[in-house]
């Protein structure tokens, strides 16, 4: 599999690394520094784009492999609001695209444990409900896409939850996320149901940036015979 990187910060120098491991050959890396080779680019010497570079080059990275018929995996957070739009260009052109705000195999079997949860709270009023998130102190955006995901699924899952917000908050209506930023952490996930007598925590945490490379190096394997607007539900088939 050829393999066009988009991003080649510590997430793309893991995905490079993995990805060799497994046979395959990176054909270009593009990063801040050398954007404009991008479109120097033949796209039939690319059977694959993994995108993971800065929330304002995404979308315009992403828009690149559309239009060129280069299926595209994208794990960039912090651009999402222009996200139907690529998914819309996506069904006009037939290509593909998958999207995820976090390729770990362990932490997308967190969200739905997560979901799970939810569904065992709706009868439980009495709990209150905290999302922590701490990354490393070179995350750009707060709260991580992780999050967002996590608080989506708690609303989507628990009715009189309507909004998430990134601060602390006691009403009853909202899912709070609380940002923490610290050195060399990959990322840790904390979800909070606490009452007068007891509290509920489920965690995850990343031990290295290794499971969210490889989760985007096996997606990229999988998507190659697949169009559409994809993402982890329909990879890991739950």
């Amino acid at each position: 599999m050829r393999i066009l990187i988009l991003g080649y910060g510590k997430m793309g120098k893991a995905i490079e690394e993995i990805a060799e491991e497994r046979g395959h050959i990176i054909e270009h890396k593009i990063n801040i520094n050398n954007t404009q080779a991008l479109k120097f680019i033949d796209s039939k010497d690319i059977d694959v784009a993994i995108e993971f570079s800065q929330p304002d080059a995404a979308y315009n990275n992403i828009k690149y492999c559309i239009d060129h018929n280069i299926p595209v995996v994208s794990g960039t957070t912090g651009w999402l609001n222009r996200k139907p739009e690529i998914d819309e260009l996506c069904i006009e052109k037939n290509g593909s695209f998958f999207y995820a705000s976090n390729f770990s195999l362990g932490v997308n079997l967190f969200f739905k444990l997560n979901e799970l949860l939810a569904q065992m709270m709706e009868q439980h009023p009495s709990y209150k409900t905290e999302l922590i998130e701490i990354h490393h102190t070179e995350k750009l955006d707060a709260p991580s896409g992780t999050a967002i995901s996590l608080a989506e699924g708690i609303i989507k899952n628990l009715s009189v939850k309507t909004k998430w917000i990134n601060e602390p908050s006691d009403k009853e209506n909202v899912v709070p996320i609380i940002s923490k930023r610290e050195p060399n952490v990959p990322g840790t996930h904390i979800i909070k149901y606490f009452s007068d007598v007891d509290e509920i925590e489920i965690k995850h945490k990343a031990k290295s940036r290794t499971g969210f490379a490889l989760g985007a190096v096996l997606v990229a394997e999988w998507i190659l015979d697949k169009k559409g607007v994809l993402s982890m539900k329909d990879f890991m088939k739950f």
